[in-house]
């Protein structure tokens, strides 16, 4: 029993690092500030956001780290590099220090790189604590990293909300402060504890009660983030905010004591356990997926490895669950299809949100760019929340394969920039942000479980990372695409008489192009989408069967 408790411990302070490290978030919120005192172009600022999400490439580093070093050590390399790549551009901003371009985006590339060690230290922690729901576990605490720029926004508003540079200085010391406070349960982690049918239907029941919280901490931050903008009231609504994060850790005692009482709730995820239940990882099989060392396919009798190579040659995935190594994923047509899905879905969401703050700014709402900025991150955090939707409705009456939710989570896309070509209103803004915000968090949020279903779950570190490789890719052709045509529509503004090598553009010429082609991409996303969940139906709809088969032949 302590051991159970302990667990859901670890799993709070997973959701808390999230919750508090998806700085990348709020990087609008401060760039024209940045963009200002380099005296660079828009072209030169889309290089900096570039080189966040260079960073993230490097995350391999981290579970390199997990291999030889504790925990804790780990997590605090993580806290200190955001601290070194946040805190002299906070210097640099506030003109305490002058550095070199070229020394700024080595700030950010080890800055995106804290990122992505925090994110590969929550997902170590979900999947050695919860390897049966680990689904779950992790569509959970990836939720919150999407409420990081409301949390970012109350507690700057509940500062000064007149400093937009003080996003940068929260964004050095935050996640060094809450590395602090989860470090206790991480020194203090419970062992691996045996699981049985009875302890993931009694689990299932606690992460539907927290998903139930977590849904009212995003409603309660986007309607009322809004509110904040005065001293006394940001404080009122952060210490709800914290209160809501706080109360998560007492769900799984309250879910005990209804159990001891009788009082049960009734779930039913058999299409998610048959999946996930199939292989558990020991902890080196999950740090070397994670940093792509080497395949961790286990051995196979000769029979059946004629068997699966047969039924792998296919021209159309036939099954779920087989291993695909490298060589045999990139030959698949559903691969490429997912990948132009994702490239053309998410990641240009992605590059949607690093050019925020320009996109406001030229429409005349600069104002409104943290609101925007919260709106997006919130709505980011309901479509990763969605994106275990297909774990708590699938089940013997309602059958629908994961790639299908995937595809109809990219629609809202297409007609968000649609939106924002027809009208450069306040509201068309703040509608398409987030529509867009809720299609590439489900994105994000859906990928992993995706991956591991039809490549294979023993595989997923190794193959996600091959399909994650567009989105460096689409951040820099996407976001070179915007700024070729705002400076191309600064170059004739009267602006750059006064702002010399700076380029500022106003009006809605500024992303007219950009949002058209964006459109356009994001149309070929959702054709891809649909075309790769053709593809797949066939594979969900005989695991469906067989599954099913064996319930009756079991019951």
């Amino acid at each position: 029993m302590v051991g159970e408790s302990r667990k859901w411990v670890i799993l709070c302070a997973s959701i808390w690092l999230q919750a508090f490290t998806g700085t990348n978030f709020d990087f609008s919120s401060y760039s024209s500030d940045l963009k200002s005192v380099l005296e660079i172009t828009q072209l030169q600022l889309n290089y900096l956001s570039v080189a966040s999400d260079m960073g993230k490439a490097f995350g391999w580093c981290s579970g390199l780290s997990l291999l030889h070093f504790p925990f804790w050590v780990v997590l605090f390399i993580a806290a200190f590099m955001g601290l070194f790549g946040y805190g002299f551009q906070w210097l640099l901003i506030h003109r305490f220090i002058t550095l070199p371009y070229s020394l700024v985006f080595f700030l950010c590339l080890i800055a995106g790189c804290s990122i992505s060690w925090f994110n590969t230290i929550c997902y170590v922690l979900c999947i050695r604590h919860f390897p049966s729901n680990r689904s779950l576990a992790l569509s959970l605490s990836v939720s919150f990293n999407g409420v990081s720029a409301a949390l970012y926004t109350l507690i700057a508003n509940a500062i000064n909300s007149n400093d937009d540079t003080l996003y940068l200085l929260l964004n050095a010391i935050l996640p060094v402060l809450i590395s602090l406070l989860v470090l206790i349960p991480i020194l203090h982690q419970p062992k691996p504890q045996p699981h049985s049918v009875d302890t993931i239907k009694h689990d299932s029941s606690i992460f539907l009660c927290l998903n139930i919280l977590a849904l009212v901490t995003g409603l309660y931050l986007i309607f009322l983030y809004s509110f904040s903008y005065t001293l006394a009231t940001a404080r009122v609504i952060l210490l709800g905010a914290l209160f809501l994060l706080v109360l998560l850790i007492f769900v799984p005692s309250l879910v005990y004591s209804m159990k001891s009482s009788g009082f049960s709730l009734s779930t039913s995820f058999s299409f998610y356990y048959s999946i996930l239940t199939r292989t558990d990882l020991d902890d080196k099989e999950v740090y070397q997926e994670l940093i792509n060392i080497e395949d961790s396919a286990r051995s196979k009798s000769t029979q059946s490895t004629v068997e699966k190579k047969s039924l792998l040659e296919r021209e159309q995935l036939a099954m779920l669950g087989e291993e695909h190594s490298i060589k045999l994923l990139v030959r698949r047509w559903e691969f490429w299809l997912y990948y132009i899905a994702y490239f053309c879905g998410g990641t240009i969401g992605l590059s949607y949100s690093n050019n925020l703050g320009q996109i406001s700014q030229s429409l005349g709402h600069y104002s409104h760019t943290s609101s925007l900025v919260t709106l997006y991150s919130t709505c980011s955090f309901f479509g990763r929340l969605l994106a275990a939707a297909p774990d708590f409705l699938n089940n013997r009456r309602m059958h629908f394969a994961r790639t299908g939710w995937f595809a109809a989570a990219l629609v809202p896309t297409p007609i968000a920039f649609i939106l924002l070509v027809i009208s450069g209103s306040g509201a068309a803004l703040h509608i398409g942000t987030a529509l867009i915000g809720l299609s590439s968090g489900f994105v994000f949020s859906a990928a992993v479980s995706i991956t591991s279903e039809l490549f294979g779950p023993n595989n997923v570190g190794v193959n996600h990372n091959i399909l994650i490789t567009n989105i460096p890719l689409g951040s820099c052709l996407y976001g070179l695409l915007a700024a070729l045509v705002y400076d191309s529509n600064a170059i004739n503004s009267t602006h750059e008489i006064w702002l010399q090598e700076m380029s500022m553009c106003i009006g809605r010429k500024c992303y007219l192009q950009t949002f058209i082609w964006w459109s356009c991409i994001s149309m070929l996303g959702l054709v891809s989408s649909f075309l790769f969940f053709l593809r797949t139906k066939q594979a969900y709809d005989n695991f469906e069967k067989n599954d099913n088969r064996n319930n009756i032949a079991t019951g």
